[in-house]
């Protein structure tokens, strides 16, 4: 058997030594969603930075479609080299409850390099919903059950799950009223017509500082540093949290030296100042963690998720 382990050893050398070139080429930057969405201005500032660290084009390739999951599973399903990435997001860890058949393995088919960003989500309110606070909501969805609509980017969106996760936690019947993107269901609200909705801050935050909308509390655990002064929902609510994330990840077999290369010039990436400074005009966190950690974030957020979606019977083909 010397000569299989010679032979196992030569290989690990060969895949160690040309992961010391990497990248030789180009880098294909696969975005599950269409251009000019929250996740690909991101995306692209990061690909940017990349591309002059390693001085080979990283380039922004947008396959949308299933909530994202077409885009995963052609990346899932690609060459392990390094070469064909995935800028996943939130709804890697929604999608296996959200949906019956998947082409693809979340935590099979994909390895972790990091998670990149995190944000939360604002819930907004039409002003002329008699309410200032998250407590005063819950009281009057409590008086007026099935009565308040809430407004979302579609079925399994994070607004969707945002409102989903309040539901659960606080006992209330809101009505949910799905649209096709985040823009006509914040319009949907800004009208009037749906009294509230759970919103990405970029795409809320000049209607609530023009009076349009009202903000009642951020989704994540603590604070945004967009918006210090808006209470977190948790804060009212026990428990509650709901942050989307932006995360870098490969095709399962990646080479683990390939990988560190990946981690190492995207840690660089995120410390770099012009990044952070544009992440920040996005109203996105810069996060960076190790794949190990990043994976079991995953874990922990699919069995969240999971709970959650069951709980509530939402189910898409």
């Amino acid at each position: 058997m010397r000569w299989w382990a010679a032979v196992v050893s030569g290989v690990a050398f060969c895949a160690g030594a040309g992961a010391q070139g990497y990248p030789e080429k180009q880098v294909s930057m696969v975005v599950p969603f269409p251009a000019g969405g929250a996740v690909d201005p991101v995306a692209r500032v990061l690909a940017n930075r990349m591309s002059e660290l390693w001085k080979q084009p990283v380039v922004i390739l947008n396959r949308a479609g299933a909530g994202g999951n077409i885009g995963a599973e052609s990346v899932a399903r690609a060459a392990p080299d390094g070469y064909t990435l995935l800028f996943g997001s939130t709804a890697l860890s929604i999608g296996p409850s959200l949906y019956k058949k998947l082409g693809f393995d979340v935590l099979k088919d994909l390895v972790p390099v990091s998670q990149v960003t995190t944000s939360p989500n604002i819930l907004v309110t039409h002003p002329s919903l008699p309410v200032s606070s998250v407590k005063q909501l819950v009281a009057l969805a409590r008086a007026r059950p099935g009565q308040l609509t809430s407004a979302s980017a579609g079925v399994g969106s994070s607004n969707h799950l945002s409102l989903l996760l309040f539901l659960s936690l606080t006992r209330v019947d809101i009505t949910h009223v799905p649209f096709k993107g985040a823009a006509p269901a914040v319009a949907d609200v800004t009208g009037g017509h749906s009294q509230m909705t759970f919103v990405p801050i970029p795409g809320a935050i000049a209607l609530v500082r023009s009076g349009k909308l009202r903000a009642l509390g951020v989704t994540s655990a603590k604070r945004s540093s967009a918006l210090p002064d808006l209470p977190s929902i948790g804060e009212t609510v026990p428990g509650y949290e709901m942050t989307s994330w932006n995360g870098l990840l490969a095709p399962a077999g990646t080479p683990p030296a390939v990988v560190t290369r990946l981690h190492a010039a995207l840690m660089e990436t995120l410390r770099t100042p012009a990044v952070r400074e544009a992440l920040a005009r996005l109203a996105v966190d810069p996060f960076g963690n190790s794949p190990e950690e990043f994976a079991q974030s995953l874990r922990s957020d699919l069995a969240k998720w999971n709970k959650v979606i069951r709980a509530a019977g939402v189910t898409l083909d």
